[in-house]
């Protein structure tokens, strides 16, 4: 068999409630910064939900024309400026044409844009509806961006699977460039849900915690946990082979190494609470890195501050390293600080683990006061931990039971 291919990060663009850009954003997680706020967006009044993470001061003027920005919804927004970001972060090439692609995630793509058309149909009728409409909601409207902003004529494809779609993106990217159809994959996802019917959908389904203050909201692993928060943003990877990085001399923040995914085949919303379908995931990435339980320095958990996703976590963590392992690894949730991003968590996180293992230091469970028997590992509370991260593990499990975990790895 072959040597397969290196695929390694050349560039991160974060655009989240915490930090927009590696050097905010980084300083933000690291430092503990909160991004949970109340909301502004829309009046909360009739809503039991108060709170989400929104993404501060965003104007999409810095990275869109008028006309373009008019014509695509608030998540493809986020998508285009956190790919922006990514792209002069790894000084990528301006056309790559075929041998480029783009794959992207998003949960519930451009719900905004459908629910201002159907007030335009209700209101003044069908002949007033946006001609946009259509290319600007839909879920891969990202994607298609994406690559013709950056001339990426490769493997184009929008994932789809709720709250693990935009490591499922990073997985299959890596994937293409691994295989050879690639040499370059632009990689991420995107989010814009927080619109007042879905809050109150989530809340519905008590999914969301009706705690209305910012410092306790998001507290995953706690015993006083009660439910995630809502947030927005965007993250963007740029993957290329190790060759291609080394030929135009890019700057390497680590490798992905490998990729797992699976389903709990359990519960359309709830996890499985002995966490099989998680476990599997874990085990399958590190089998795909060619790496053993005790390999793993870090794992940036799920961890949405819900009660039985934390608790199933933990319980899928320990099946799939081991107990003993289980209890060595540092396990944060970096959800205490952005709230639960939907579709783009998983790349958030993922760019969480590229900056661990390049500048050696681990950020926080920040509100963490209150330990839980059930979630009985060391989620680094509070502070950041400087410490040496040779592979880390990122975990994002979704509605529908979709588990996808990536594994990132040092270079060497």
């Amino acid at each position: 068999m072959s040597q397969r291919t290196r695929v390694v990060v050349t560039g991160i663009g974060p655009v989240t409630p915490v930090g927009t850009g590696v050097d905010d954003f980084w300083k933000g997680m690291t430092s503990g910064r909160n991004g949970v706020r109340r909301i502004t967006q829309f009046p909360t009044d009739d809503l039991s939900v108060k709170v989400a993470g929104e993404v501060d001061g965003f104007d999409p003027s810095a990275y869109l024309d008028t006309k373009e920005a008019r014509r695509t919804d608030r998540y493809v927004h986020f998508a285009l400026a956190s790919a922006s970001l990514a792209w002069a972060d790894a000084a990528a090439p301006e056309i790559v044409s075929e041998r480029g692609g783009c794959i992207y995630g998003t949960g519930i793509g451009g719900i905004q844009t459908l629910l201002t058309q159907h007030s335009v149909l209700l209101e003044k009728g069908a002949g007033r509806v946006s001609p946009f409409m259509v290319p600007m909601l839909m879920a891969n409207a990202a994607a298609g961006h994406i690559a013709m902003r950056y001339g990426l004529t490769g493997h184009n494809m929008a994932t789809l699977s709720a709250c693990a779609s935009s490591n499922n993106a990073i997985g299959e990217g890596m994937r293409l460039i691994r295989d050879g159809y690639l040499d370059l994959c632009v990689v991420g996802g995107s989010e814009a849900a927080t619109v007042p019917l879905t809050v109150a959908a989530f809340a519905q389904m008590t999914a969301l915690t009706k705690n209305p203050d910012p410092e306790t909201a998001s507290r995953p692993f706690d015993a006083g946990r009660n439910g995630f928060v809502l947030s927005e943003g965007a993250a963007t990877l740029i993957l290329e082979s190790e060759e291609h990085a080394a030929a135009r001399g890019a700057r390497v923040y680590c490798e992905v190494a490998g990729y797992g995914a699976s389903d709990d085949a359990y519960h359309i919303t709830a996890p499985d609470p002995k966490g099989g379908g998680a476990t599997l995931a874990m085990r399958w990435a590190l089998r795909d890195a060619g790496a053993a339980p005790e390999d793993v320095s870090y794992i940036n958990a799920h961890g949405t501050s819900t009660p039985l996703n934390d608790a199933a976590e933990t319980v899928a963590i320990k099946a799939a390293l081991g107990e003993d392992v289980a209890h060595r690894v540092a396990v944060s949730s970096t959800k205490s600080m952005t709230g639960h991003m939907l579709g783009a968590a998983g790349a958030v996180e993922g760019a969480v683990c590229a900056l661990a293992i390049t500048d050696g230091l681990i950020p926080p469970t920040i509100h963490y006061s209150t330990p839980d028997p059930d979630c009985d590992l060391d989620v680094v509370p509070n502070e950041a931990r400087t410490m040496e991260v040779t592979l880390a593990l990122s975990n994002s499990f979704g509605f529908g039971g979709q588990n996808a975990c990536v594994a990132f790895r040092a270079m060497g």
